[in-house]
């Protein structure tokens, strides 16, 4: 009769130690998921990085369009510049 606890004991102890097993080591386990969060963080650092750089990009397109635009739009106005193939005609008041 003594012999039947034990072994239930012994089993259920086994049982134990294959679930700690696989929570700390196997596949979906705490290791696993702090990798993956380090992992994650250190993505989520690399977007922010890529994001600023992206907008610094952006801003000096910006800033050549705008920039080229009115020199061409001075170019025109003051100093009657035209592009090739294009004719200026000066109306005199």
């Amino acid at each position: 009769m003594k012999k039947l606890p034990l072994v239930i004991l012994v089993v259920f102890a086994l049982l134990l130690a294959g679930v700690q097993y696989r929570l700390w080591f196997g596949e979906g386990g705490i290791a696993e998921v702090n990798r993956l969060r380090a992992q994650i963080a250190e993505q989520q650092a690399e977007n922010e990085r890529l994001l600023e750089r992206n907008r610094v990009i952006e801003a000096e397109v910006m800033e050549l369009k705008q920039g080229m635009e009115t020199v061409e739009e001075r170019a025109r106005h003051e100093l009657g510049m035209v592009r090739e193939g294009e004719t200026l005609y000066l109306l005199m008041e």
